[in-house]
C-alpha cells in the first residue's frame, strides 16, 4: 500500500480523497494555489505545498510544479481527482517516468478513450453499440455535408478532444451546417487547442445513463450499476440519481455487459465510467468513457455501500478485485450546489460565505469544502457542494432531498439551492419521465 499520496486537485474532491486516505492510514499532501490558501483541503492534509498563482495554467495544470511537489514531499502516488489533469495522458506518463504511481488510467488507456473518435472506433471493434456517424475525424466541410446528407438530419457535430459541452452543435437542417461547423471548430480550438471534429446522428430525446466500472491489473472487470444524469444544462449535469427510473433489469444487464466489454477492450485499470445515450425504445449507444472518478460518484457509493475512492487506491496499489457486479439496493439522488444565480441564467457568483448551515439526519450526506468565512474564488468551477440523499425508494429519496434543501443555509452568495427545490416539486421530474431535453422544455 502507498505511504503518501499527493492530491493534485482542490475543493471538495481533494477533501474527499483526504478523508479516505486517513481511514486507510495513508499520509496526504495537498497542493494549492494562492487563491486556495484558506481552503479546507490545505488545512486537513498532513502536508501542503503552494504551487503557484490562482490561474489554473500556472498551478493545478502545471505538471512540473506538481511533480516537484510530489518529489520534495516523497509522495509515492498522485491522485488527480476529476477535472484538471485527471485525464491527461502526458501527466500519467510523466508520473510513471518519475516512479510515482498515477491513481488512474495509464497514458495508453487515456489516449484510447480521451480522443472521442478513437474511442468510438475502439468500442465498435469491441462490439459495444455506437451512435451511427463518421469513422474518425471529418476533415472538411464538404465531407461533413455528404455524411450528414447520407445519415439524415438531425446530426451532432462534436469536437474530438472535447468535454463539458464545448465544441458541440446540434444541426437540424443543411442550411445551418456551415455556420455551426465553423462555430464548433472555433470553440474547440479555443478550448482544447484542437479543432478536429467528428459527426454523429443526433439521438432525439435521449436519456444520459452511465455505468460505473472498475478494472484491475489482472484483467478483471466489473460494473457497479448505473446513474441517470439526464437533468443537464448545456451538457453540464445538474442532478444525478441511481437507480435510473427508466431502467429495467434486462436493460441494466445489457448495459452492464457492454460497459465491461469496453473496459476489457483496453485492459482498463482503475475506476471509470462508461457513458451511454439511451433512446425512448431503450436502445443504447456508447457516448464516451471517463477514465477517472466522477463528480457524481457518491450516488453509486450510497446505493451499493462502497467507498469508490478506497477502491481506486486499492486497485492502483495492485490489489485484485472480486469481479462481482453490484446492483442498487437503495435509491440515491445528488444535487450539485453551485455558486450561481439560477434566476439569472446561472451566472457564477463568487464571493464571501457569511453563514452556512448544512443539513443532516439519516440518509443525508453533504460533500463540501466551504465554511462560514470562506471566500469562493472566481478562478475555478462554481460547484461548492454536493447534497446526496439516500432512502429505500425514489419517492422517499425525493422527500428527503426536499427536506434537506429547505434546511441548507448558504448566505453571502447566490446558489442553485432554489432551483433544486423547484425541481424536487416538478411533476415531470417526480414521475421519473424526463430526458436530456428537460431543462429546455421546463421553466423552473
Amino acid at each position: 500500500m502507498f505511504n503518501k499520496i499527493l492530491i493534485a486537485n482542490r475543493g471538495e474532491i481533494a477533501l474527499r480523497v483526504i478523508n479516505t486516505c486517513k481511514e486507510m492510514n495513508i499520509k496526504t499532501v495537498a497542493v494549492y494555489s494562492t487563491a486556495d490558501a484558506d481552503s479546507l483541503h490545505v488545512k486537513f492534509a498532513d502536508e501542503a505545498v503552494c504551487i503557484g498563482p490562482p490561474q489554473s495554467s500556472e498551478s493545478y495544470l502545471s505538471i512540473p510544479k506538481i511533480i516537484s511537489a510530489a518529489e520534495i514531499t516523497n509522495a509515492d502516488a498522485i491522485h488527480p481527482g476529476y477535472g484538471f489533469l485527471a485525464e491527461n495522458a502526458q501527466f500519467s506518463q510523466i508520473c510513471s517516468e518519475h516512479n510515482i504511481k498515477f491513481i488512474g488510467a495509464s497514458s495508453q488507456m487515456i489516449n484510447k478513450m480521451g480522443d472521442k473518435a478513437v474511442a468510438k472506433a475502439t468500442m465498435k471493434k469491441a462490439g459495444v453499440p455506437v451512435i451511427p456517424g463518421s469513422d474518425g475525424i471529418v476533415k472538411t466541410l464538404d465531407e461533413a455535408t455528404n455524411l450528414a446528407k447520407n445519415m439524415g438530419y438531425p446530426v451532432m457535430l462534436k469536437a474530438s478532444a472535447g468535454g463539458g459541452g464545448k465544441g458541440m452543435r446540434a444541426v437540424w437542417n443543411s442550411n445551418d451546417l456551415t455556420k455551426f461547423w465553423n462555430e464548433a471548430k472555433k470553440e474547440a480550438l479555443a478550448g482544447f487547442g484542437n479543432d478536429d471534429m467528428y459527426i454523429e446522428k443526433l439521438i432525439e430525446e435521449p436519456r444520459h445513463i452511465e455505468i460505473q466500472v472498475v478494472g484491475d491489473q489482472f484483467g478483471n472487470a466489473c460494473h457497479l450499476s448505473e446513474r441517470d444524469c439526464s437533468i443537464q444544462r448545456r451538457h453540464q449535469k445538474l442532478v444525478e440519481e441511481s437507480p435510473s427510473p427508466f431502467m429495467t433489469d434486462k436493460l441494466r444487464k445489457k448495459m452492464g455487459q457492454a460497459a465491461i466489454k469496453a473496459v476489457k477492450s483496453i485492459n482498463y485499470e482503475g475506476v471509470g465510467t462508461v457513458e451511454f445515450l439511451v433512446d425512448k425504445n431503450r436502445n443504447f449507444y456508447f457516448m464516451e468513457m471517463n477514465t477517472r472518478i466522477q463528480v457524481e460518484h457518491p450516488v453509486t457509493e450510497e446505493v451499493i455501500n462502497y467507498d469508490l475512492i478506497c477502491e481506486q487506491i486499492k486497485v492502483a496499489a495492485g490489489i485484485k478485485i472480486s469481479g462481482n457486479n453490484y446492483e442498487p439496493i437503495l435509491h440515491a439522488i445528488e444535487c450539485r450546489i453551485n455558486a450561481e444565480d439560477s434566476e439569472n441564467n446561472f451566472m457564477p457568483c463568487p464571493g464571501l460565505i457569511t453563514n452556512i448551515y448544512k443539513p443532516g439526519g439519516h440518509g443525508v450526506r453533504v460533500d463540501t469544502h466551504v465554511y462560514t468565512g470562506y471566500s469562493i474564488p472566481p478562478f475555478y468551477d462554481s460547484m461548492i457542494a454536493k447534497l446526496i440523499t439516500v432512502a429505500q425508494t425514489r419517492d422517499e429519496a425525493i422527500s428527503k432531498m426536499k427536506r434537506a434543501l429547505s434546511e441548507f443555509v448558504l448566505e453571502g452568495v447566490k446558489t442553485t439551492i432554489p432551483f433544486h427545490r423547484k425541481l424536487m416539486e416538478n411533476d415531470k421530474f417526480r414521475s421519473g419521465d424526463y430526458t436530456t431535453k428537460f431543462m429546455e422544455e421546463h421553466k423552473l
